[in-house]
């Protein structure tokens, strides 16, 4: 490490200074302390630091000060807190206020030392970060005020080691704002590994997870790494984390606890370096309630929230979304971008969006190979009749609904028993799920991972559906 880093560190307990100028002169930082608010406020504008600690309760004043004027002033400085023991709540006000990490006392040495690497390497990211407008969180399109306000947030939030909850309905882009999270981290140069936790089957989510032992069952025949272990060092990012199963969800909040993980028939832990993101387009608070998710494990992945919001609570996002995706669907295909009709507009700003900004991909990737001019009318369009709208998390019995568009010409809601082979009230059904589900492979290009997804079911309950409705 190089000798030319530098440190501020904030305690006013001179024993906890002189052992964290200490610790840190070994890894080659030059140390400058302060003992309140006010010498730290100095320091800062006469020095630049590539760190600083500071405590929680300092003689003028409490270390989320010492966080406000670095994240305002000096932003490129990140600065991680000293909390006692167990005072979560401090921690998750720090990380709220801008800090990337905590670290409790009395203070173990080598958590010390990771926390300290990882902020050099965020420094050194910050440094090399490219001009405003070039950053990966400009993936997210959109001037409206809540997307402005989530970009702010990523921002905020990729500067922290803490775990973050990513809600908001299908299809609204939970995926994006997890990677762009991790691509502003201090983590980017280290792996990113979605998974779907609703298309793991329950018997093998252990071994997926953690990684298994050769010879640990039937079939294990080599050492086969975890998640966990492909994710060391970077972000692990659990989509639909409310399908993991309450076995599943024990053994998941022990490994983000203890930050280790015991492979399938391993006697020994293995030690994981790994940041989680989480995502759900369910209700968690509803699935608790029911017993369906323990609130020890919410309130773990839960430190910090972010809401992406509906696409039809940011049209005036549309236009610009929708030349954004033409432009990037015309790349792929050699091809120059056509432009919407006043009208498509109009037609596309009209429409409730269930599926929301995946669905307008859907429906531009559909109009480009209907359109046979220059120019994209409503027609070219095609967009379903009678769409239902879609139903934000948990807004029925508590719990999630799917949002589902049915087939161009076909709403289920509009079938009648008196118009389908047999008015018998189980055929009747039939006909509304075999409906929306032909739709949802349809909409999501027959991935049936990303289906089930879609219509709020696990995997297996998918293929189980499709064999029963005899849907190829």
């Amino acid at each position: 490490m190089a000798e030319n880093r530098s440190a501020l560190v904030v305690d006013d307990e001179r024993d906890i200074r002189e052992l964290l100028v200490m610790t840190l002169g070994r890894m080659g930082l030059r140390c400058d302390t302060a003992s309140n608010v006010g010498d730290a406020r100095n320091q800062l504008s006469r020095n630049t630091y590539d760190l600083c600690l500071t405590d929680m309760r300092l003689p003028d004043g409490t270390g989320l000060e010492v966080i406000a004027e670095i994240t305002a002033k000096y932003p490129n400085t990140p600065v991680a807190m000293i909390t006692a023991f167990g005072n979560v709540e401090a921690a998750v006000e720090a990380l709220k206020a801008g800090a990337f990490d905590f670290v409790a006392k009395p203070v173990d040495l080598a958590v010390l030392r990771d926390l300290v690497r990882h902020a050099l390497e965020l420094h050194d990211k910050r440094r090399a970060a490219p001009p405003a407008g070039e950053t990966a969180a400009s993936r997210l399109y959109g001037q409206s005020p809540a997307m402005a306000s989530l970009r702010a947030t990523i921002a905020k939030v990729a500067r922290s080691q803490a775990p973050v909850y990513i809600a908001g309905e299908s299809g609204v882009g939970k995926e994006l704002v997890a990677r762009t999270i991790h691509a502003e981290s201090g983590r980017a140069a280290g792996p990113f590994v979605p998974v779907n936790c609703g298309a793991i089957p329950a018997e093998l989510m252990e071994s997926e997870f953690f990684g298994h032992k050769k010879g640990s069952f039937t079939g294990a025949h080599n050492d086969k790494p975890g998640l966990f272990q492909a994710a060391d060092g970077g972000t692990l990012f659990l989509d639909e984390v409310a399908e993991l199963p309450l076995p599943m969800q024990v053994k998941l909040l022990r490994a983000i606890q203890e930050k280790s993980i015991r492979p399938v028939g391993a006697n020994t832990e293995v030690t994981v370096d790994v940041r989680i993101l989480s995502a759900t387009h369910k209700d968690l608070g509803a699935l608790i309630a029911d017993g369906r998710f323990r609130h020890d494990l919410y309130y773990r992945i839960n430190v910090i929230e972010l809401r992406v919001p509906p696409l039809r609570d940011r049209l005036d996002d549309l236009p610009g979304l929708a030349a954004n995706v033409l432009a990037r669907l015309c790349a792929a295909q050699g091809r120059r971008p056509p432009v919407l009709s006043g009208e498509a507009v109009e037609a596309l700003r009209a429409y409730p969006f269930p599926g929301n900004v995946r669905e307008l991909e859907n429906i531009l990737e559909r109009s480009l190979a209907m359109a046979d001019s220059e120019k994209i009318g409503v027609e070219d369009l095609s967009l379903p009749r009678n769409a239902p709208p879609a139903i934000a998390p948990g807004a029925v019995n508590g719990g999630p609904t799917a949002s589902i568009t049915p087939a161009a010409g076909i709403d289920p809601r509009t079938l009648d028993p008196r118009d389908t082979a047999t008015s018998a009230l189980p055929s009747y059904i039939e006909e509304i799920e075999r409906a929306a589900i032909q739709h949802a492979l349809q909409e999501n290009r027959y991935n049936k991972t990303r289906t089930a997804a879609a219509l709020g079911i696990t995997f297996r309950a998918l293929r189980y559906k499709l064999k029963k409705l005899g849907i190829d």
